[in-house]
């Protein structure tokens, strides 16, 4: 399954608000399609289901991506969920979202892959790369990605920066100084039922 390049805003009217996907929001607040408005009492695993989905969907993720970090997860002693939350966060692409530098994941996956961002100066092309505490993510020394990155911090993707980054705007320069804490995740789910929809494939 490749990754998800549709109308956003018909994944948001279905799954609910994705800070990572899109800025804007539908002016329908029922799902798309002729049965949308009504929907019958939905079953145990559509519920699972959708939280899967609202996972794979804000991340910009593959099926097989988001079945290899659930593997992952499984291994890491503690929560699952929190482990898998915290894993998806960390990944590069996200934490260029976070720090402010684009407005939505993939804008972020794009400056990624097309070499405008640096991790202790040197330039990292793959979105999917683990950031570690300590490292120094910043603003590639070229004009074009300075500008592109100037531009997307007028309008930051979310309001607030969460605790376990920093970021200095005259530097272009942002600091992993830890791992996420749950409570920062800007998405709302439940990643115990994600969980639970991979237990019987995983």
């Amino acid at each position: 399954m490749s990754r998800y390049r549709g109308p956003r805003l018909r994944i948001t009217r279905r799954l609910g608000e994705l800070p990572g996907l899109t800025r804007k929001s539908a002016r329908r607040s029922y799902p798309p399609g002729q049965h949308g408005q009504n929907r019958k009492k939905r079953s145990e695993y559509a519920v699972r289901l959708e939280e899967k989905q609202k996972l794979r969907f804000n991340y910009g993720l593959t099926e097989k991506q988001l079945l290899r970090y659930v593997r992952k997860a499984r291994r890491v002693t503690g929560s699952t969920g929190q482990v898998l939350l915290q894993l998806l966060e960390m990944r590069l692409d996200n934490t260029v979202f976070r720090l402010g530098m684009a407005p939505t994941i993939p804008a972020a996956r794009q400056l990624v892959n097309h070499g405008h961002v640096t991790i202790n100066g040197r330039v990292v092309n793959i979105p999917s790369y683990q950031c570690r505490p300590g490292e120094l993510i910043a603003v590639r020394n070229r004009e074009a990605s300075r500008k592109l990155v100037e531009a997307n911090l007028q309008y930051p993707g979310l309001a607030n920066l969460p605790s376990h980054l920093e970021f200095d705007k005259n530097k272009m320069e942002g600091k992993v100084n830890g791992v996420i804490e749950r409570e920062w995740i800007a998405l709302s789910i439940n990643e115990l039922l994600v969980v639970e929809y991979y237990s019987r494939q995983a």
